[in-house]
């Protein structure tokens, strides 16, 4: 891991600004549009998929998908939008904590980007937690919470966005399948994402340039004639999201 030597323009405005930042992976992301995604760490299936078709659809345009580097909702933000995304971590990049999102992060800080406001041997805390908040919110130009209980972190962190001015995006739910989002759907204070694309083209439009390997499976959805003629290229369009294979299979994303 090492020092940020400069500072991040998105941190300048934040009353308690991080003393210092460490980084493992590419600056470069910093540079790109940026969209914040959290939520529950126990999603619905429901709010995966969305979570997955709203990463994916970002990565597409270009834009960076921002998170927290937790189980659940962060994760699938992560990996739709893989390796377009920045992870904010609530200890030292020395430690890849959760265990279950180790190879996730591991992938992350080798080709994505990994940010802390902690020097090494600093595990996290339950206050590291909130304090990581508020600089995933602050890297992007919005606030999309996937979903939430009433009494959660995503809904910390979209006290966050309020004070300092993001838009905060959710995701429309059943009445009782996501209490947190509804509750600032109805008070005003978030706008409902009603088509994955339409939210997506406010950040960026989509690269016209073609993709061999993506129009051969959107033709031939077989793995093994795909694993024929593209080898290993294959899985590793799987790990970046661009694809999902099932049952010998593959599907577009």
């Amino acid at each position: 891991m090492k020092k940020l030597n400069y500072e991040i323009s998105e941190f300048s405005s934040l009353r308690d600004k991080p003393k210092d930042i460490y980084f493992k992976g590419d600056l470069s992301l910093l540079g790109k549009r940026k969209v914040s995604i959290v939520g529950t760490r126990h999603p619905i299936s429901y709010t995966k998929q969305f979570c997955l078709n709203l990463g994916n659809a970002l990565k597409k345009r270009g834009v960076c998908v921002v998170s927290g580097g937790a189980m659940g909702v962060d994760a699938l933000a992560h990996k739709s939008s893989f390796p377009n995304t920045i992870g904010v971590m609530a200890n030292s990049l020395d430690i890849l904590y959760p265990k279950v999102n180790y190879s996730l992060l591991k992938d992350m800080q080798n080709k994505s980007l990994l940010l802390s406001e902690y020097e090494e041997c600093t595990p996290a805390t339950r206050y590291s937690f909130v304090l990581r908040n508020r600089l995933v919110v602050s890297l992007g130009e919005v606030l999309v919470v996937a979903e939430a209980d009433l009494n959660s972190g995503s809904m910390r962190s979209m006290e966050i966005a309020k004070k300092y001015g993001k838009k905060i995006y959710v995701f429309p739910h059943r009445l009782n399948d996501s209490p947190g989002t509804n509750k600032i759907l109805k008070d005003g204070d978030a706008t409902a994402i009603y088509d994955i694309d339409s939210f997506a083209d406010m950040f960026g439009k989509v690269s016209k340039v073609k993709d061999e390997i993506l129009e051969f499976c959107t033709l031939n959805n077989s793995l093994q004639d795909a694993l024929e003629k593209y080898g290993d290229k294959i899985y590793t369009y799987e790990l970046e999201g661009k694809i999902a294979i099932k049952d010998m299979k593959i599907f577009v994303l």
